[in-house]
């Protein structure tokens, strides 16, 4: 079995529900509930294939809000902003500490 992607469990999150009921409920099943192909193609009346198809259908989908809304990724810039913040105020130097979160909150 293929390593499921961080990426699109994160994509999931913010994404999740502009899918159409039978990919978010299929996707979840398979990235949060970590539930196999087989499992999940039991549990929906379907073939593991049809599973499959959805899933990769779902993968695309959300990679394509990505790509016009860009969530992620302006969350990722925010997540690395404070933890540099957050790394500046372990070191002492709460003044480049305090601008980095005055920058981050702009941005928000």
């Amino acid at each position: 079995m293929r390593e499921k992607s961080v990426r699109t469990d994160l994509l999931l999150d913010f994404y999740g529900n502009l899918l159409t009921p039978k990919m978010r409920r299929t996707c979840e099943s398979y990235y949060n509930d970590d539930l196999t192909l087989a499992e999940i193609a039991e549990a929906e009346g379907i073939s593991r294939q049809g599973v499959h198809d959805t899933v990769k259908r779902a993968e695309k989908q959300l990679e394509e809000y990505e790509q016009k809304l860009g969530l992620l990724t302006l969350f990722e810039k925010q997540q690395a902003k404070a933890r540099k913040a957050l790394d500046l105020i372990r070191s002492g130097d709460t003044d480049k500490a305090s601008k980095e979160l005055e920058e981050l909150i702009e941005e928000m």
